[in-house]
C-alpha cells in the first residue's frame, strides 16, 4: 500500500508538500510512547499517534518509519513541519482517532508491525 493510498482510507491531509506518495508502506503501528515505537516497530511502516512535537518525527527517522500520522486533528507546530520536511518525512493530519485508522487500514489489508516489546530481551 502507498502512502496516497493511506491518506484516502484515513481521510487525511498531507502537511509536507512535495512528499513522494509512491512509497510503499508494509504495515503500521499505533502508540503514544515513543520508547514502544524504538522497541517494537519495524522499518517501512506507518506511524500512526496523537503525539504531534518533533521528537515524534526524529523517532520516526531513527525507527526507518515511512509515513507519521497524527490523529484527532492533531495539527503538529511549525518546528515539526519545517523538521519533517527537511528530512522527507511525510507527515498527515487526520480526523479519525487512533482506533478508527488502525481499523480501517487493517481492514484494508495493511497489517500490524508492532513486535512484542519483550523480544529484544529473549535470548531464547
Amino acid at each position: 500500500m502507498n502512502i496516497k493510498d493511506i491518506i484516502d482510507i484515513t481521510e487525511g491531509k498531507l502537511l509536507t508538500p512535495y512528499a513522494n506518495l509512491n512509497v510503499t508502506i508494509l504495515g503500521g503501528f499505533a502508540g503514544d510512547l515513543m520508547s514502544d515505537v524504538l522497541a517494537s516497530v519495524r522499518p517501512d511502516s506507518v506511524l500512526i499517534t496523537g503525539l504531534n512535537n518533533p521528537q515524534v518525527v526524529r523517532t520516526a527517522l531513527i525507527a526507518d518509519i515511512r509515513l507519521v500520522i497524527f490523529a484527532r486533528s492533531k495539527n503538529p507546530s511549525m518546528e515539526t513541519i519545517k523538521l519533517a520536511i527537511a528530512e522527507k518525512m511525510p507527515v498527515v493530519s487526520s480526523q479519525l482517532g487512533l482506533y478508527e485508522i488502525s481499523g480501517r487500514l487493517m481492514k484494508a489489508g495493511l497489517p500490524s508491525f508492532e513486535q512484542p516489546i519483550n523480544h529484544i530481551f529473549d535470548n531464547d
